[in-house]
This record gives C-alpha cells, sequence and structure tokens, in this order.
C-alpha cells in the first residue's frame, strides 16, 4: 500500500510541479487585476490538461505501461497505483490556485499569511488522518485515507491565501498596471518566464519517479525492489524536511532588491545584496546544522519513522543511511535558491532551461553506473539524486556567471557612451564620482548598523 501511494503521488508531483512555480510569476508579473486574471486563466487551463492526463494514465494502456510495466511492480500494487493516481486528478487544480495566490502575497510581503496556509495544510492533513482511521475506510478502501488527507489540506491552504489575497490585497490594487513597472504583463511574457521554471521543476518531479523506476527494475521487480521503493517513500519527507525550505531563498530577491522597480510600490523596505547574501548563509548553516543532528545523531531518525511515519524498527534502520546522505542536500539547494531568486528578479529565466537538462542527465547517468560500484536500493536512489542536485546548481551557477558578466559588459558600453558623449566639463565629472564615493561610504555605513 505503501509503495502504491508512493508511485501515484511521486508522478502526481511531476504534474503539480510545474503549476507550483506559478508562484513566481505573482510574485514577480502581477501588479494589477487585470493580469491576475491572466495568470488565473494560465493556471486553470494548464489543471485542465493535468486533470486529462490523470484520467489518461488511470484508464488507458498508457497507465499500464508507465506503471506495471516500466516500474516492474506486480499487478496488485500497479492496480492500486492507478486507482490511486486517479483519486488524484482534481488536485492539480486546486493546487495551482493556491499558489498563484502565494505569489501575489509574497509580493506584497504577506509571507506570514502563506507560511500560516502551508502550516495549516500540513496540520490539517495530519487531523483528518488521525479521524478517517476512526471511520470504515481503513477496510474497504485505505488509500482514501491519505488522498483525502491531501484533498483536505489543499482546501485550506488555499482558503487560506484566498481570503487573504482579498482581504488585503485586491482592493488595493490598480485594474491595469502603470508604466513604472513595465505596463500589464502580457500571457506571452507570462509564459516565456515560466516555462524555464516549469522545465526545472517538472525534472525535479519527474527524478523521484526515474529514481523509482531504477530502482525497481535494478532489483529485477523483486520483493526487495518493492521495500525499496517504500524506504524512498518513507524517507523522501523526513530527509527532506531539514532543507526543502531553502527552496524559498528564490522569493527573496524578487521581493527585497531594491533594483526591482514594483518593490517601491509595495510595503517594506528594499534591502542590499549583502544582506540578503547575508540571510542565505544564515539559512544554509541553521538547515545543515539539523541535517546532521537529526540523522547523524544515534537513534534519532529511527525514533522519528517509528513514532512520527509509524513503520517497524527493523524497517526504520533500512532508512538510515539514505537519511545521512539527504544531509548534503542543504549545500547545492542553496546555491541553486539564490542564484535563481536573482535571475527572476532580472527576468532572464531562461538561461536556467539547460540546468534541468544536465540535471537528468547525471541523475540517470549516477542511476547506471552506481549498482556496479555495489550501490544499490534506497542507497542508490538518494544518492543519485544528490549527484543531479549537484549538477544542476553547478549548471545555475554557470547560467548565473554568464548573465552577471554580460551586466558588467553592458554597463561598462553604457559608461564609455556618456562620457564620449557628455560634454560637461571635468569638474562635474569628478563631482560625480564624489558623489558615487559618498553613496557607496552611505551602504557601508547602513551594512555596518
Amino acid at each position: 500500500m505503501l509503495a502504491s501511494y508512493g508511485l501515484a503521488y511521486s508522478l502526481m508531483k511531476f504534474f503539480t510541479g510545474p503549476m507550483s512555480d506559478f508562484k513566481n510569476v505573482g510574485l514577480v508579473f502581477v501588479n494589477s487585476k487585470r493580469d491576475r486574471r491572466k495568470a488565473v486563466f494560465c493556471m486553470a487551463t494548464a489543471g485542465a490538461i493535468a486533470f486529462v492526463l490523470h484520467i489518461l494514465i488511470a484508464y488507458t494502456d498508457l497507465g499500464y505501461y508507465i506503471i506495471n510495466k516500466l516500474h516492474h511492480v506486480d499487478e496488485s500494487v500497479g492496480q492500486k497505483t492507478r486507482k490511486a493516481f486517479l483519486y488524484l486528478a482534481a488536485f492539480p487544480v486546486l493546487d495551482a490556485m493556491a499558489w498563484i495566490h502565494a505569489g501575489i502575497l509574497l509580493k506584497h510581503k504577506y509571507s506570514v499569511i502563506v507560511g500560516s496556509a502551508s502550516i495549516s495544510d500540513v496540520v490539517a492533513q495530519i487531523v483528518f488522518v488521525a479521524i478517517l482511521l476512526h471511520s470504515n475506510l481503513e477496510c474497504v478502501e485505505p488509500l482514501l485515507i491519505p488522498i483525502l488527507s491531501l484533498y483536505m489540506g489543499a482546501l485550506v491552504r488555499f482558503s487560506i491565501v484566498g481570503l487573504g489575497y482579498y482581504c488585503n490585497i485586491h482592493d488595493n490594487i490598480p485594474d491595469s498596471s502603470g508604466l513604472d513597472v513595465g505596463g500589464d504583463a502580457t500571457i506571452k511574457k507570462m509564459l516565456s518566464f515560466w516555462w524555464p521554471l516549469a522545465l526545472i521543476l517538472a525534472t525535479q518531479r519527474i527524478s523521484r519517479p526515474i529514481v523509482n523506476l531504477f530502482v525497481s527494475r535494478d532489483l529485477k521487480g523483486t520483493s526487495d525492489a518493492t521495500e525499496a521503493v517504500a524506504v524512498l517513500t518513507a524517507t523522501y519527507p523526513v530527509g527532506h524536511m531539514p532543507y526543502g525550505w531553502l527552496t524559498e531563498l528564490r522569493a527573496v530577491y524578487p521581493a527585497f532588491d531594491k533594483n526591482n522597480p514594483s518593490n517601491k510600490l509595495n510595503a517594506g523596505t528594499p534591502v542590499n545584496k549583502s544582506h540578503i547574501k547575508k540571510f542565505t548563509f544564515c539559512c544554509l548553516a541553521l538547515s545543515l546544522t539539523l541535517c546532521f543532528v537529526v540523522f547523524w545523531t544515534p537513534h534519532v531518525s529511527q525514533k522519528i519513522l517509528v513514532d512520527v511515519i509509524g513503520v517497524e524498527y527493523a524497517f526504520a534502520e533500512l532508512c538510515v543511511v539514505p537519511l545521512r546522505i539527504f544531509s548534503f542536500f542543504p549545500l547545492p539547494v542553496t546555491v541553486r535558491a539564490h542564484l535563481t531568486g536573482w535571475l527572476m528578479t532580472l527576468k532572464k529565466t531562461f538561461v536556467l532551461a539547460p540546468s534541468s537538462v544536465l540535471r537528468i542527465i547525471v541523475l540517470i547517468t549516477s542511476l547506471v553506473v552506481l549498482p556496479y560500484m555495489g550501490v544499490h536500493g534506497a542507497t542508490l536512489g538518494v544518492g543519485s539524486l544528490l549527484a543531479g542536485f549537484i549538477g544542476e546548481s553547478t549548471m545555475v551557477a554557470i547560467a548565473a556567471c554568464y548573465v552577471y558578466r554580460q551586466q558588467k559588459n553592458y554597463e561598462m558600453t553604457n559608461e564609455l557612451v556618456v562620457v564620449g558623449e557628455d560634454s560637461a566639463p571635468m569638474s562635474e565629472v569628478c563631482s560625480r564620482t564624489q558623489m558615487d564615493a559618498i553613496e557607496e561610504l552611505q551602504e557601508e555605513e547602513e551594512e555596518q548598523e
């Protein structure tokens, strides 16, 4: 049952992943009611497409091939997985509507509402699991217990961010965007900004199904393969817990960087890049500390798995090594999130597209090569995921260096043009240099304060 739900959930997250990144469109582009309507239309269309794909996988031979044949699972696991996938068909639409409003709230510095919605989502899932376990669903259709709880959590999250938007923002933004923020965003601009982020997140979401596939096929679809997939399903949420929140660092640059024109119109004060870098480093240090305390302290991770998830102790022992590998994920995740946020502020997300390709290449290469080195099961899966993360972060860093170099060359060209065309006396040029020096000193004093 755990393997069936894990396979269905990971495939479903592959479809909802690109939609959750539309949050960044709300964060960067939505400055008016008209912009919001365009963003909601895009998400409704994407949700409808995902709904149709869920139905096709649940009822056609496409699903049988993807789940039964590719993953080498038995008929019972495959049938339960397709049924769970059918039950999850409406989730992408609800999830997408919540994410777009979360991005708008983040743009206007209402991160407390977004955080409260996410926490309420988790709490609602736990509460409904506890309630449904006392119903007859445990005997009639146990798959519905986690799935209904997932829906209730998403509904609570959507309700909170929707009410937060209508109570705090809807009446305070114009019907149409002004020229000071670049005018109304077109659907084409939104999609051109979104598709590289969607591609990256799609590859991140499909990484888990690929890992499940290779791990299962490596063990020839035996009982050990089902056990390995179950171990991966159990370790993903626990391993993701200490570092997953680092991904949200992408929102810091667009929301606070003083070079973003729309920040001058919203609540809050833009900050210097050095402050953002220091904040990012503190978050990285905190995440690494949590990882090593939780996963390397004897018996702590086993206790979490036994007491929270409810697995047997022998099963928890199998999760120890994969969880320790998760300790190294914060480093590439932080680099990726920080640089992605900077590129989002510049609206240059297109340079991020190659990183998704490299991630898949490194992931599949690791899944093929590591078994020859004696690495199998869940350890193979998590180790390959780490290799993919490192490859992706490296490519993001290369893309950021490319954009930074372009910016420097552009600024130098503009300075030469200004100096060549400017007929001001040398004393005026010197005074400008002095003013620049004074501004730099003021920024340094602000940083010291």
